[in-house]
């Protein structure tokens, strides 16, 4: 045996760091500091061992740092578009993407081949099974078939009054599939429109909401007027396709209008970019951003977004975002 630490008595053996502890002599061993907590509110082992009380209380903090953030929308089995596009942006952004499917679609970069919408009833079930349990911080929503789903969609509404909620209008694809019915579009004026935080329609479906032409930016402005002080909502109307090297975004919120103007990208991939700004938003105000704040930070995140995504080469249509980027 080799030679040991002297003892008191005057011998070779070795001390053992538990000895060592047990002596007082701590010097050689790492000292950990815990905080002191109380443990009276929580069940044994908890309250019996001050470290995993600790780890508990950690981890319930890191959970409480992720919001949960509810996408009632289509599915897009191409992932550039709908629910999976929602999942992506709010998933980058550290909120918890939590679903209720409204239709199942057919299509890919080229287009949408088919919609099959779910019934109304199993939308409603996903719907109470997500908010009774994890309830969500926003909501953000997207396709709605039809006039039963927007009915099932806005009694989900009144019943639970989520703090925020994001309705994107999807009415009509890029490629020019109807995603709407007739039927739906009224009942998404009279039921849905006054339930919703922010409502935030392309040129084209500000035109159907509203009845009127929005063709340049003062029309822009006086549609987004109407539509907020008809339904006693926020508006924001994404102008991108005006004509001219510049795109421009107006909101429309507590009775003032707010400009956003910044040159267009050129790209192929630009599937999903309504959705990606939608439940971005969502994700940004179940984070406790004021809705002016949320607008512009998602505005940047979808610009970044795209930017990422100009050198990919996913599918030969008119591919998808890159929500995860630096």
């Amino acid at each position: 045996m080799g030679k040991g630490s002297a003892t008191p008595g005057g011998g070779n053996e070795q001390i053992c760091p538990e000895a060592r502890i047990r002596s007082g002599r701590k010097r050689d061993m790492p000292t950990l500091r815990l905080p002191r907590l109380a443990s009276a509110e929580l069940p044994k082992p908890f309250g019996c061992y001050p470290f995993l009380l600790y780890l508990y209380r950690k981890y319930m903090n890191e959970m409480e740092n992720h919001p949960v953030i509810l996408s009632v929308a289509g599915s897009d089995c191409s992932g550039g578009a709908g629910i999976q596009a929602d999942m992506k942006t709010i998933s980058a952004l550290g909120g918890y993407a939590a679903t209720a499917i409204t239709a199942i679609t057919v299509q890919n970069t080229w287009g949408v081949a088919a919609v099959h919408p779910v019934p109304a009833d199993v939308v409603r079930g996903q719907i109470e099974a997500v908010m009774d349990d994890l309830k969500p911080s926003a909501v953000k929503i997207g396709m709605i078939y039809d006039a039963d789903m927007v009915g099932t969609i806005a009694a989900c509404l009144r019943k639970y009054r989520p703090a925020h909620v994001v309705y994107d209008p999807v009415m009509v694809s890029t490629s020019g599939k109807r995603l709407m019915t007739e039927e739906a579009v009224g009942r998404v004026k009279q039921e849905l429109l006054p339930l919703t935080t922010l409502v935030t329609p392309n040129l084209h479906e500000a035109e159907i909401l509203s009845g009127e032409t929005a063709e340049g930016l003062q029309e822009m402005r006086e549609v987004a007027r109407k539509l907020a002080d008809t339904y006693h909502t926020s508006v924001l109307i994404k102008g991108g396709h005006l004509p001219g090297d510049k795109a421009f975004d107006l909101l429309r919120a507590s009775g003032t209008t707010l400009g956003y103007e910044q040159p267009k990208i050129e790209s192929r991939n630009l599937h999903g970019t309504g959705c990606t700004l939608s439940s971005a938003i969502a994700t940004y105000l179940a984070r406790e951003c004021s809705l002016q704040d949320s607008v512009r930070q998602a505005k940047d995140y979808i610009t970044r977004s795209i930017l990422a995504a100009k050198e990919l080469n996913i599918g030969h249509g008119n591919g998808p975002l890159w929500h995860f980027h630096k």
